[in-house]
This record gives structure tokens, C-alpha cells and sequence, in this order.
């Protein structure tokens, strides 16, 4: 054996220096080392696969012990097993088992090994059929053990895992090595220590050679900072298949108000892609074609589910992307003119909320449905800049001061350079940026922020529509993302669900906007009376839908007429239907017909 140990440590000082060693045999008594070394690996090696057989060795050792020592625990046991069974079959998700076949299967595992020990306890090792019911048993719930795809896939790890000090040493890491590592639903992760020197730039940049190594597709490798955000360390996510191949259904509103972070899409681990948008500026950015349209969609049919927010939006394209949400925004522009007015009013609700917010003694506003948040939604922001450039100074004064009043600025372009958004500050307020696929690397930091691009954040090399990278203050590292694709019966169809939820402006913001719209000194109230005699009242809404009113014939003016003819939505023309009724100035002829009360009708 003292040779033995000799040629050992001789071994372990070649490979050091690089060399083979050459193991050389000089007696028949070494063989029997040698093969229970060789044996010991591979029980080692294959444990995985040979779980259910050492589980049921250890089951056969502890039961005989038991009977021996104390065979007055079986009650005990059995009562264990019952419970731990009961716990892993309806809180078995809390330790990793997601899908309900697995917890099913663990519990049953339980269950009859709880049973079998119990029996076993009281009757001993050698009582038939106890003998027999472990080997058949063992057996038979080995099956779909064996078969699983989680444990083939963590077995798979492991061995990449073990072979990582070869691979590290090939790539250009030397003396990296794993700490941890696990399978999740479309691959694995694993976390590595680097060698003195060594940073995660320099695991960024040999990604293909790691790719190659592991023998994945290309794209499969994404590295990360770890949690603890420590220099020498590095998290590694590997991809068996690419979960963003195919476009995901939106599978409805993730929240129910504007103080819930919402759910963009799913990462590659995942994970949802949840944001929070209260208090802040959003930034949404990438070429044509790159799913823009379909992320905005996502935040439409996600704040138009939140009963505490008012909807602005502008589109200059004659609202050709934005139009199917009409019934659920208050407001809609779709010509410079109505960009200007529509943001000058944006302007005129902050300053009143911070009034009212300095009266009362309170430093910010909390949405509710009776005070709402207002979220502005600017499709193409660079147009707006181009055709109403005097409307930049008021994005300006809303992405400086809308925070702490709940008003929120949202604008997507496809490059948000410095003139696209109008030479303002616009830009560097935007807390929250999302880009999809860009053209030119230089792009990525003019989305996302200056050193993203050297940072990792490769918007460039994004390969689908909807695909995206997120930066906010919650999501700081690069993980790819695929927004929920909305079809055009989708978005019909939560544009109607959502049109009956959808609240109106709170009186202070509401007197804001007819203070301004009036002018200062020239209308103070908002009655109906002071509306139809005010100068230029032929373009007022209020008195275009009075004018209809009062023309209206018999059978009533329909709805759908008073809000095209107006040229407002939905709620804000029921609203103001409701206010005259209760004023007995309108009367309701039949379901969605209205005509104003005359002398003859009363």
C-alpha cells in the first residue's frame, strides 16, 4: 500500500506540470485497489441513476435497525410518512416541484417508503412479503424517476460541471471553477469563482469559445453578475432551446392598478418582465419591424385594465396604431394641433395637482380611482418633435416634474437621438427603457443609456420581433425578454372589456383644463351655461354635444354620434351625459339615444 501511495502523489505531480502519467503495474495485489477505486467512480459517477437502488439499501438498513432497537416506533413512522407526504403533495411547489405529476410522484414516494419502514419496524426485515415488496416497489418506482426530464437534465449538468476545469483551461479561464448549479424550465445556470485577475468582461467576451465548448447552439450562453454583485464571480445561464422562438399570447392583465408592476412578457428563465410604472418615464425604442407596436400594445391592455388611471395618448400617424384603444383614452391627438393642446393641458394638471398637493400638506398624489393617475402614451415621439417643436418645452416640464403628481410620459421612437427628441431633457429623465432590436450598435446606447453597449446590453443581436432588453432601477442587468403578442381580436376584444372601468379626471385636474382652455379670467366655472357662450364655442366639445342635444329628434341622438361628432371618448361623453341628467337638462329616449329636455317633453 506504501507503494501505492507513492506512485499516487508521483501521478498528481506530473499532471501539475502538464504531463501524463504513466501508471505502471508491478504486482497482482494493486489490482484489487485499482478496481475498487475504478468501482467507486462509477457508483459515483452514475448516482443519479442509482438513487431508487441506494435509497432502498439505506430503507432495508434503517428498517432492520429500527426492529431491533425500537419496534414500538411504528405508529410514529407512519404518521410521519402520512404528513410528509400531505406536505409534499400540496406545498410541494415551495421546494422546487412545479409541475403536480411531480408532487404526486414525491409524495407517493413518501408515502409507501413510510409505510414499508413502518411494517418493517414492527415485523422485521426477513417478515414475507416485506422483502419482496421492497425489490418490486423499489422497482417499479424507479420508473419514472429514471425517465424524468428534469433529473436526466441536472444529470447532464453535473457531468458539464465536472468537466468545466477542462473546459475553462481551453477557453482562456484558467483556475475558474463551478460553485453551484441547477436546471430550471428551459436550461440550466450555474454559478463560478474566477481566478485572481480574471473579470466578467473577460467571461463576456469568450462567450462563443464557451458555447463552442459546451457543445450548445449559437445564442444558447448568457453570462451575468451574480446577486452579491461580487468581481470575481459570474453567473452562466445556458439555454437548451430557445423559449422566445415563437410569439407568446397575452394571456391578460397582470394588474389591476397603476401601483402593480406590469408584465411586458416572460424572460428566458421564466420570469416576467414586470415593471413598475408609477412615478416614472418610459423610454421604448428600435427599429421597424421590431415589435414596438406590439410592446406598446402590451402597456395598453395593461393600464386600460387599471381603474385608477386617465389614458392621453398622441399619435400622428391619424392614429393608425392606437385608434383600436379609442373607447378606453380620454384623449386621443392625431394632428399637431391636438398634440399641442393636449399637452398644454398635461402641463396645466400637474401644476394644479402640485398646488392642490401644497395646500393640503402632502408631497405627492396617490392614484384612486376618484384621483386617478394620468399616463401619456407618444407613439413616434420624433414626429411630435418635427411637427409641433414648441410642444418639446411642455414633455420637458413633464418628465421634470410629473413624478411626484402621477403624471407619467411614455414615448417610443426608433432612434431617440438628441434631435429626434427635440434637443430637450426628455430623454435623460426616462427611468424606465426598453429597446427592441436596433440596427447599429451605437444605437443600444442611445436607448438604453451611455456604456450599455460595453456593459453587455446587446439590443443589436436580438433575432425576432418582440424580443427586448429592459433597464430599470429593478432590472440592471441584460436579460432578454419577449413581449405577449396582442392579435387585433385581442385588442378589440380588452378594449371593450376594459371601456366600462375607465375613470375620469378628478375635479382639480378637470378645472385645470378648462382654466386653460379658456384662459385665465375668462371662465372660472364649468357649467354648461358658460360653456355654450364662451368666444370660439363652435370648436368646444361641450358645446358641439349640447348643440346635438338640443337638435335632437324624437327618437334621441345615438352615442357613437356624440362621441365622433365631439371628438372625445367614451367615458368623458357619459360622463358629461350623466352631469346634464342629473341637472333634468337631457333625458335618456332609449338605450344609447339621448335628447335634451324641452318644454314639450316635460
Amino acid at each position: 500500500m506504501t507503494r501505492t501511495r507513492q506512485m499516487r502523489r508521483h501521478a498528481r505531480r506530473m499532471r501539475r506540470h502538464g504531463l501524463q502519467p504513466m501508471v505502471v503495474i508491478n504486482s497482482d495485489d494493486q489490482l484489487p485497489d485499482l478496481a475498487a477505486v475504478l468501482l467507486g467512480r462509477m457508483l459515483w459517477r452514475y448516482r443519479s441513476e442509482l438513487a431508487p437502488v441506494y435509497a432502498g439499501i439505506t430503507l432495508a438498513a434503517g428498517g432492520a435497525v429500527l426492529h431491533v432497537s425500537y419496534p414500538e416506533w411504528w405508529p410514529y413512522l407512519l404518521g410521519a410518512a402520512s404528513v410528509a407526504a400531505w406536505a409534499l403533495a400540496v406545498l410541494g411547489d415551495r421546494i422546487g416541484l412545479a409541475a403536480r405529476r411531480e408532487r404526486l410522484y414525491a409524495a407517493t414516494v413518501a408515502l409507501s417508503a413510510g409505510a414499508w419502514l413502518a411494517a418493517v419496524t414492527a415485523l422485521g426485515i426477513g417478515y414475507v412479503p416485506l422483502p419482496q415488496c421492497l425489490l418490486v416497489g423499489t422497482a417499479v418506482l424507479a420508473v419514472p424517476w429514471w425517465a424524468h426530464r428534469r433529473r436526466r437534465a441536472k444529470v447532464r449538468v453535473d457531468r458539464q460541471i465536472a468537466a468545466w476545469p477542462e473546459i475553462a483551461h481551453s477557453i482562456g479561464l484558467p483556475g475558474s471553477h463551478a460553485q453551484s448549479a441547477g436546471v430550471d424550465v428551459w436550461g440550466w445556470r450555474a454559478r463560478f469563482a474566477l481566478a485572481r485577475g480574471q473579470t466578467i468582461q473577460d467571461v463576456t467576451a469568450k462567450v462563443p469559445a464557451i458555447e463552442s465548448a459546451l457543445g450548445t447552439f449559437r445564442g444558447a450562453v448568457r453570462v451575468f453578475p451574480t446577486r452579491d454583485d461580487k468581481a470575481n464571480r459570474f453567473e452562466l445561464r445556458v439555454l437548451d432551446t430557445d423559449p422566445h422562438a415563437d410569439a407568446i399570447p397575452w394571456p391578460g392583465p397582470s394588474v389591476a392598478s397603476i401601483s402593480e408592476p406590469i408584465d411586458l412578457g416572460p424572460f428566458e428563465d421564466a420570469t416576467g418582465a414586470r415593471v413598475l410604472l408609477l412615478r416614472r418615464h418610459g423610454l421604448i425604442g428600435g427599429v421597424a419591424g421590431s415589435g414596438k407596436s406590439g410592446g406598446i400594445n402590451v402597456l395598453m391592455g395593461n393600464l386600460t385594465a387599471c381603474p385608477d388611471v386617465v389614458i392621453w395618448a398622441i399619435d400622428l400617424k391619424r392614429g393608425m396604431e392606437l385608434q383600436p384603444w379609442a373607447s378606453c383614452i380620454d384623449r386621443l391627438a392625431t394632428t399637431p394641433e391636438q398634440a399641442r393642446v393636449l399637452l398644454r393641458d398635461a402641463v396645466a394638471v400637474l401644476e394644479a395637482r402640485a398646488a392642490s398637493l401644497a395646500t393640503q400638506g402632502r408631497r405627492v398624489w396617490e392614484p384612486s380611482p376618484d384621483m386617478p393617475a394620468l399616463v401619456i402614451v407618444i407613439d413616434e415621439y420624433a414626429e411630435l418633435a418635427e411637427d409641433a417643436p414648441e410642444s418639446v418645452s411642455d414633455t420637458d416640464s413633464i418628465a421634470r416634474r410629473g413624478r411626484a403628481v402621477a403624471v407619467t410620459l411614455i414615448a417610443a421612437t426608433q432612434r431617440p437621438t438628441q434631435k429626434a427628441m427635440g434637443k430637450g431633457a426628455v430623454r435623460s429623465q426616462m427611468d424606465v427603457r426598453v429597446s427592441f432590436r436596433v440596427r447599429e450598435r451605437k444605437d443600444v446606447d442611445l436607448i438604453l443609456g451611455q456604456g450599455m453597449l460595453t456593459a453587455g446590453w446587446h439590443a443589436h443581436t436580438l433575432n425576432a420581433p418582440g424580443k427586448f432588453l429592459l433597464s430599470a432601477p429593478e432590472h440592471d442587468t441584460p436579460r432578454r425578454g419577449r413581449a405577449y403578442l396582442l392579435t387585433d381580436e385581442a385588442v378589440a376584444d380588452a378594449a371593450h372589456r376594459h371601456a366600462d372601468i375607465r375613470p375620469i379626471l378628478d375635479e382639480v385636474s378637470r378645472t385645470a383644463i378648462e382654466e386653460a382652455q379658456a384662459g385665465i379670467g375668462m371662465r372660472t366655472t364649468s357649467s354648461l351655461e358658460e360653456v355654450t357662450t364662451a368666444p370660439n364655442a363652435a370648436d368646444d366639445p361641450e358645446t358641439i354635444l349640447w348643440g346635438l342635444l338640443a337638435g335632437a329628434p324624437d327618437e334621441g341622438t345615438p352615442v357613437s354620434l356624440l362621441i365622433t361628432a365631439t371628438g372625445m371618448s367614451r367615458p368623458w361623453t357619459y360622463q358629461r351625459l350623466r352631469e346634464l341628467a342629473d341637472a333634468d337638462r337631457v333625458t335618456q329616449v332609449s338605450r344609447g339615444r339621448w335628447h335634451a329636455v324641452t318644454e314639450h317633453s316635460e
